[in-house]
């Protein structure tokens, strides 16, 4: 492994090595970031992670409304999960992989990579894979950081992602922002590595003005009017010929979820406009388009 000291990045070519998709007309990848509201990064500053389990913690709740939305449309998806989360509701984790969903890890306590030295997120990585798997019974092959932070700084994680045995991540947003980002990096799936076992499958972007904007979730499906990310999103499926990858999370279709005083502005509309509007967007969602998980759509882990 590489140690804390070492900073070689990777090798990475990564306009030459994109993943061919047999599935590409067929399915989207829908993905579920599964933390609660009080984990979320824009928080912590007003929210100390000593204070995470004195939190009135609502995931069971609404892993449980989001289980039985997939379940009315036939689909499934792929549950990046904290280990933070599995350690304290073990039987959510059985009920997601129960209904036939695939389960991924979203890292132990939802510690930016790029806030950690290669030890410090080898290990984070690896615990998280065991306490994942040991609740879910299944194996775990993907990782997606938290607030997708993985960038230019730290491409050295894709390795240490490939040695502790990972098949895949989807980590990096081909996008700028002042939180993440990587505008020049690709827009769809590709091989880091020479011996193409390894698999990074970035957020989707659709290509206009000369510019990468984002399409795949998150926040802007909440801020944006939905026909822009439907238009958006099939801009993404007809033109680029590529399937999608759409994230949210759990807390987005909880209006109810306790007020997070002392944030900014900014963090305020971010984090709670539209609360209230997700849930029947995703209805629509998944009506208009095909939505697959991950591993059923790319081909992880085949060289």
């Amino acid at each position: 492994m590489l140690d804390s000291s070492d900073q070689v990045d990777p090798v990475i070519e990564w306009s030459t090595r994109p993943v061919q998709c047999e599935t590409a007309a067929l399915a989207n990848a829908l993905t579920v970031d599964v933390e609660d509201y009080f984990h979320v990064e824009a928080f912590s500053n007003s929210i100390d992670r000593t204070e995470w389990d004195g939190r009135e913690c609502r995931i069971e709740q609404n892993v449980a409304r989001i289980l039985e939305l997939f379940n009315k449309a036939d689909v499934h998806a792929t549950f990046f999960t904290l280990g933070w989360i599995a350690e304290r509701y073990p039987s959510l984790i059985r009920q997601i992989v129960k209904a036939g969903h695939e389960l991924a890890s979203h890292g132990l306590s939802h510690y930016r990579a790029d806030h950690q030295d290669h030890s410090d997120f080898f290990n984070d990585i690896s615990r998280s894979k065991k306490v994942l798997e040991d609740c879910g019974g299944v194996p775990v092959k993907g990782y997606r950081a938290a607030s997708f932070s993985i960038g230019r700084r730290n491409l050295w994680a894709l390795n240490l992602l490939q040695e502790a045995g990972y098949r895949y991540s989807s980590s990096t947003y081909p996008i700028r922002h002042d939180l993440y980002g990587i505008p020049d990096a690709p827009r769809f799936a590709f091989y880091p590595f020479s011996d193409r076992n390894f698999i990074e499958i970035p957020i989707s972007s659709v290509r206009r003005f000369g510019m990468n904007w984002p399409c795949g979730g998150g926040g802007y499906f909440r801020l944006l009017p939905y026909w822009i990310s439907k238009s958006n999103l099939r801009s993404v499926a007809h033109n680029d010929r590529k399937p999608c990858v759409f994230y949210f999370h759990p807390w987005e279709i909880d209006p109810e979820q306790p007020r997070v005083g002392n944030i900014s502005l900014k963090t305020r509309v971010r984090h709670y406009t539209n609360l209230g509007k997700t849930h029947h967007r995703l209805e629509r969602l998944l009506k208009d388009f095909p939505w697959q998980r991950i591993d059923r759509i790319y081909p992880i882990g085949i060289g």
